[in-house]
């Protein structure tokens, strides 16, 4: 087996797939990468809950298959120097050169690697643009909590022509709903993926225009979703349980409302959250058309400032975890955020607006559960 390839394009491939390699495998054939060298060369890596492929653009001079260290190999090509790289199975070794550079690897057993699944049914196509940035704007309020799976994903319900994405960690609530066209017109389906899987995902495929999403039929145990682009795919099981009912906890009234220019307001919570940590609240008054920020009390480091804001309602006072509202508000992607409230002690919804007197933009809602805060 040999083959010549461009640095950048081993490069992308190689880390492609080494993203679902896990650090501490249950089977030792799992710390490799597959590499398939035939009519095209294909790179497939796996921890047995996610697997991807890679078709790497090379020169083929001869054809074979061999199983490398995948983490060893993806340090290893990204360090070469940027000349063609030449890939070479030698007995039981590879060796790896590029100029004057050359490493030789151990292989792994072939024959011990474990089947792997297919890509599942597509669904339908998505915009790739469209699909990560709704990821990254609901994946930030999932749980990373082990103990609590069904709180560290993504809960994904499909139909023909929309999708909606939600995640909580208990704490804040992130909703996205996106367009989309399913290959089915009847097409209804609804799904728990991890969220730092469907992050993984949307970090190398939004190279190319179009994202196909996959999903295993109810009639079978397979359980997987997938994800496929030109040249790179990724399968994932999804995850048991059930994520909780959560279109209840979005109010469909508010009795006050503030609109505020996002950057202006982002760089305050920054500075005033300054004097305190992620367990200590923000607290937020609201009155007339200004927003006083106050954190820290007593003998401790305090800090205060005020925006102008455009406001309706009475005055009210409420206090945030820091962390929290700061990934909301980075998460909106519009000039400005629109906030309504029913009381200081009932979760504040977050939505983005375009202009100042503009419509809400509702296809993204991001609530968040107030704190306690001692005055």
């Amino acid at each position: 087996m040999k083959f010549v390839v461009e640095p950048a394009e081993l490069v992308d491939a190689v880390n492609w797939v080494a993203r679902s390699l896990s650090t501490r495998p249950i089977r030792p054939e799992l710390f490799g990468i597959m590499v398939d060298v035939d009519t095209v060369i294909t790179l497939t890596g796996s921890d047995l809950e996610t697997s991807t492929t890679a078709i790497l653009k090379a020169d083929i001079a001869t054809k074979g298959k061999v199983l490398v260290p995948g983490r060893l190999l993806a340090e290893i090509a990204i360090s070469l120097p940027n000349k063609l790289i030449t890939f070479t199975l030698d007995g039981t070794r590879v060796l790896v050169t590029a100029g004057t550079a050359k490493f030789v690897l151990p292989t792994l057993s072939v024959t011990d690697y474990p089947s792997l699944p297919n890509l599942p049914a597509v669904a339908g196509i998505i915009p790739s643009d469209v699909f990560a940035h709704a990821v990254n704007q609901v994946a930030v309020a999932a749980g990373k909590d082990d103990s609590l799976p069904s709180l560290t994903g993504v809960h994904i319900e499909m139909t023909a022509h929309t999708i909606v994405l939600a995640a909580t960690d208990r704490y804040r609530l992130a909703v996205r709903e996106i367009n989309w066209q399913a290959e089915n017109p009847n097409f209804e389906a609804e799904t728990l993926v991890r969220a730092r899987t469907l992050s993984e995902a949307t970090k190398s495929l939004t190279a190319h225009t179009q994202v196909t999403l996959a999903l295993s039929s109810t009639s079978t145990n397979e359980n997987l979703i997938g994800f496929a682009s030109e040249l790179k795919t990724m399968t994932s099981r999804t995850l048991d349980g059930s994520f909780p009912p959560f279109k209840h906890l979005l109010p469909k009234e508010s009795v006050s409302q503030a609109t505020i220019e996002v950057s202006p307001f982002l760089d305050s919570v920054k500075r005033v959250a300054l004097v305190t940590d992620k367990t200590v609240p923000l607290r937020l008054i609201f009155s007339g058309n200004s927003l006083q920020l106050e954190a820290g009390t007593g003998e401790e480091a305090q800090a205060t400032e005020e925006l102008d804001i455009v406001y309706n309602g009475e005055e009210i006072s409420i206090a945030f975890n820091p962390q929290y509202l700061t990934d909301g508000l980075q998460a909106m992607g519009t000039p400005y955020v629109h906030i309504d409230f029913t009381s200081a002690s009932k979760p504040a919804v977050l939505t983005g607006k375009h202009e100042i007197n503009g419509n809400k933009d509702e296809t993204y809602k991001y609530l968040l559960m107030p704190m306690r805060y001692s005055a």
